[in-house]
């Protein structure tokens, strides 16, 4: 017969619902592999508009000095920013993610580590670059 006294130390697991989302504390680890996610989704929808403005650009010197006053537009340029967040978090989280792959990393405290340096690096350069794109220097 089993011992009730070791059923009982089991960890019991259920679903999380809807009601405990707000009270869900991710870990730094699980909030980096979601902007991943987000920050590749972003980029996958609009590399053919990107890509359209490109072509466009490229026609001609009108077409470019064109594109240009419209980059040149504040909210333009905060959705460039986006973009290039968008790049530099899923760069340095896709190098932090092949790192895992070849099982460097993969404990609880190297995970919360990289995750830390992979924000200590993507943001300090988004920063530079919206410091660049909105003319502070």
């Amino acid at each position: 017969m089993p011992d009730p006294s070791k059923a009982a130390a089991k960890p019991q697991f259920r679903n999380i619902g809807l009601t405990d989302l707000s009270r869900y504390r991710l870990p730094l680890a699980g909030i980096l592999s979601i902007l991943h996610r987000i920050s590749g989704a972003i980029m996958f929808l609009l590399l053919p508009f990107v890509l359209l403005l490109l072509d466009k650009s490229l026609m001609s010197e009108i077409s470019f000095a064109h594109f240009k006053g419209i980059a040149s537009h504040w909210f333009v340029k905060l959705v460039i920013l986006g973009l290039v967040w968008a790049y530099l978090h899923h760069f340095c989280a896709g190098i932090r993610h092949l790192l895992m792959d070849v099982h460097l990393g993969v404990d609880k405290d190297t995970g919360r580590k990289s995750a830390v340096i992979v924000f200590a690096i993507s943001l300090p350069l988004t920063a530079l670059v919206a410091l660049k794109l909105f003319g502070a220097f």
